[in-house]
């Protein structure tokens, strides 16, 4: 059975491919994927799909039924593009400037676009599939605004999968794990207050430039000696920003960055002694502190089940040699974390063979990795929904 969905996936190579590459050379930022979600609900109308759109603003589900069955799986894919000027020289590179697929988004769309065409053919499942194709995954909330608009009332699963793929992994191969396999997100602007002064008078200001430099290096222990050393967690400064001339201490000055954690817990005790930290060190300098904390990304954390059924379909599809197990957790974001802290769910690594690094303006999605997504999303909706006795 799996070797005759990659079989029958990959009659469908030049087709997905086209749309694919159609698709990295018109990439829209999050939140403004209308012409990728016209052609997601275009592709998915013509297979005999029933379409919802905007959902979650420019988000698309596509609705299958079959059977009897009352059991439901979500299928999700992300559609959004970066900010970054493409330099692969592609003949089908980016028209839009600025703006490119340097995260595979484009691949992960015609993937699932794939898998609905041949669940939609082949109706070898008894139940519902949806198709959730996401806006705006890269930051932007685009998984937070489907679940605002309703996203599980509107459209219940049981279950629900996706995957992303990963540079440096053959193709052909998967890589995935149990329990958290990517971290909470937050981003961070601390705002310091002093007194303004000359440069030359600097008795007659509270130096707010002095507070961050001080509050900079104190911030470090946050993680060091705060959180338990069996958890992971990452507090970095990207950005300090104060003063226009060299003649005058400035009246305020501000610090920024990201926080990432594989626990809700522990992203909440990494903001409190933050913010802790940042408003005595200040008040110590007779100058003031405002945090702005925002967790942009939920951990990703598996359901161990359904991690065990996703890597046994993707087992069934290459062979366990190809498909690894025990990957350790990442430190990058992904926020299908919202979804799958709602419904019991899993995530999976797929190879892109030996391209650019994601978010690299190098970077290009293989499209010979199309048929394994394919396959993989179409055998797990085989398993958790067998056709039984409906026949």
């Amino acid at each position: 059975m799996t070797d005759a969905a990659l079989d029958r996936a990959r009659l469908y190579q030049d087709e997905l491919t086209k749309i694919r590459h159609d698709i990295h050379q018109h990439p829209e930022l999050g939140l403004e994927e209308h012409r990728t979600a016209d052609i997601v609900a275009r592709k998915l109308e013509e297979w005999g799909i029933e379409v919802h759109r905007g959902v979650g603003v420019t988000g698309v589900v596509g609705v299958l039924r079959n059977g009897n069955g009352e059991a439901a799986i979500g299928l999700r894919a992300d559609m959004d593009a970066l900010p970054i000027n493409e330099a692969t020289g592609l003949d089908y590179a980016s028209h839009n400037p600025g703006v490119m697929h340097a995260c595979g988004h484009d691949g992960h769309t015609t993937m699932l676009l794939g898998a609905a065409k041949y669940l939609a053919e082949t109706r070898a499942f008894n139940g519902t599939v949806n198709f959730i194709f996401q806006p705006a995954e890269e930051g932007v909330g685009g998984a937070l605004a489907m679940l605002k608009d309703g996203l599980f009332e509107r459209f219940p699963c049981n279950a629900i999968y996706g995957m992303h793929n990963r540079p440096g992994l053959p193709v052909g191969q998967f890589v995935m794990g149990k329990g958290a396999r990517a971290a909470g997100g937050a981003f961070f602007d601390i705002t310091i207050t002093g007194k303004g002064a000359h440069g030359a008078h600097p008795h007659q200001s509270i130096d707010p430039v002095m507070v961050a430099c001080h509050l900079g290096t104190a911030l470090q222990t946050v993680v060091s000696r705060n959180v338990a050393p069996a958890e992971s967690a990452v507090l970095s400064i990207t950005r300090i920003t104060s003063g226009d001339a060299y003649n005058v201490i400035p009246q305020s000055a501000t610090l920024a960055g990201t926080v990432r954690t594989l626990s809700r817990p522990v992203m909440s005790l990494i903001e409190q002694n933050m913010t802790r930290l940042a408003t005595s060190i200040a008040a110590g300098f007779g100058a003031e502190a405002t945090v702005d904390f925002r967790v942009i990304f939920a951990p990703m954390v598996a359901d161990d089940g359904e991690a065990e059924a996703l890597g046994d379909a993707a087992a069934a599809l290459v062979g366990d040699a190809k498909v690894r197990r025990d990957a350790p957790p990442g430190m990058g974001s992904e926020d299908f974390s919202f979804m799958m802290e709602q419904v019991p769910g899993a995530h999976i690594n797929l190879g892109n063979g030996d391209s650019a690094a994601l978010h690299n303006h190098l970077y290009n999605f293989n499209d010979e990795a199309i048929p394994y997504g394919v396959a993989l999303y179409a055998g797990i909706v085989e398993r958790k929904l067998p056709r039984g006795s409906q026949d």
